[in-house]
């Protein structure tokens, strides 16, 4: 880390003490730590697994639903696959944010955690740095899938370059907020495979029971309701709205909101049970 900071205690007369090491400061630690964990991404490997369900999500979908499209309640005007991958971008997002609790469980289960209460390393760190790395890791993943949909698929959102990059930027927002609760689940759970499963259990019926794929006037009364009370339908229709060019206020205020609310009571989760390690 950077130059220790000495603390001299009181000694009894005649005696020298040596000065004790403190550490550096916490935005020394989050920083070490998180280059450390952007190392991994100098494989591309890592990259290319992280695409590839979003990629199969997208094509799968942009080609079995685009008839969807010419039915009434679709937005006249709009293709679907610049209705879909604004979707896409917020729900692939929101499922690799579970991998941010997994390598915490998976940090914690190894003894990392225990080692680093040895050193005068504040675990607010490791837990920062872990959301950080999410946040890069994520924003590599939307990148690449915006330029496979242009080059590929024919994404041409009405909202241009801007409203696309809008849309990713919300997506992005979203995530970094949803990995703060998984970092809390990962640190009470402490079992990478039991939160890989809790994970799946609970994103996959939010993302399919929402305005991802059909909009809202699409889905019987029943699910109309669930969808319109569904946290990731308000991500999708904010994203949605900047990348078609009709963003809405109430849309993205609401998603700002809830995601700066899941980040802080997440961090706070996080940070209580991370420190009861023994």
């Amino acid at each position: 880390m950077t130059t220790p900071t000495a603390v001299v205690g009181h000694a009894p007369a005649g005696r020298r003490t040596a000065p004790l090491w403190t550490g550096s400061s916490l935005l020394t630690q989050v920083a070490v730590l998180t280059g450390r964990l952007l190392r991994s991404l100098r494989d591309p490997r890592m990259l290319v697994v992280s695409v590839i369900q979003p990629l199969i999500m997208l094509a799968l979908f942009s080609q079995m639903f685009r008839t969807l499209a010419d039915s009434p309640y679709f937005p006249q005007g709009v293709r679907y696959i610049d209705y879909l991958l604004p979707a896409i971008l917020v729900t692939s997002t929101a499922q690799a944010t579970v991998w941010a609790g997994v390598a915490l469980a998976d940090d914690l289960r190894e003894g990392l955690v225990g080692r680093l209460r040895t050193m005068p390393v504040d675990l607010l760190a490791l837990l920062a740095a872990r959301s950080l790395y999410a946040a890069v890791r994520n924003g590599l993943q939307l990148v690449v899938l915006v330029l496979v949909g242009v080059a590929l698929f024919g994404y041409r959102p009405a909202g241009g370059p801007l409203g696309a990059f809008a849309a990713l930027l919300v997506a992005l927002i979203v995530s970094w907020g949803l990995s703060w609760v998984f970092l809390g689940l990962g640190a009470r759970v402490r079992n990478p495979e039991l939160l890989q499963t809790i994970g799946m259990v609970v994103i996959f019926p939010l993302a399919f029971v929402s305005s991802a794929f059909v909009p809202l006037a699409g889905l019987p009364a029943a699910a109309r309701a669930v969808a319109t009370a569904n946290p990731l339908t308000q991500a999708v229709e904010a994203a949605r709205g900047l990348s078609l060019g009709e963003p809405s206020a109430g849309w993205i205020i609401a998603v700002l909101l809830a995601s700066a609310l899941l980040a802080v009571g997440g961090g706070i989760w996080a940070s209580y049970e991370v420190r009861r390690v023994s």
